[in-house]
């Protein structure tokens, strides 16, 4: 009868199971947080890849998952260029932020008016208003042409 209640890959995938029992988690993400508790389990760099490998391919860690969660929490804060640099950052790869950002271009106007609206309510009535909340927008990652057709809409 072997001890599995000690082995060192039955603790490190008790743990990883843990944390993705919380939430969703990027591979970089996932590798990040487990690596110190790794490390005092003896297990390499090349250990824990192969590791995080096997939770992949046994379905509990998915970057595609992670990137349309991470979106989907999101977009009701912040425009698509902080998302796509927030996922960047996370590890995810271009071709599967483009993938999941897709839709949100179709309603970005939607969602940064209605962050606007919760920060200001009313238009700029000068323009020193007017950049204040133009920088407020931008920082949040919406597009400067966005910002141009809330801020402006009473030209409209």
């Amino acid at each position: 009868m072997s001890n599995t209640k000690n082995n060192p890959l039955v603790l490190l995938k008790k743990r990883a199971l843990y944390y993705l029992a919380k939430r969703e988690y990027s591979h970089l993400e996932l590798k990040l947080k487990l690596s110190d508790y790794a490390h005092t389990l003896e297990f390499d760099e090349d250990a824990l890849d192969l590791f995080i490998s096997s939770l992949v391919s046994d379905g509990w860690l998915s970057n595609e998952r992670y990137c349309e969660q991470f979106i989907h929490a999101k977009k009701n804060k912040f425009g698509r260029y902080k998302i796509i640099r927030e996922l960047e950052e996370k590890g995810i790869e271009q071709a599967l932020i483009e993938q999941f950002i897709g839709p949100l271009k179709n309603q970005e106007l939607l969602y940064a008016k209605q962050v606007w609206q919760k920060k200001f309510k009313l238009l700029p009535s000068s323009k020193e208003e007017w950049s204040k909340q133009a920088r407020f927008l931008q920082s949040r990652g919406f597009d400067v042409s966005l910002i141009k057709k809330i801020l402006n809409a009473k030209e409209e």
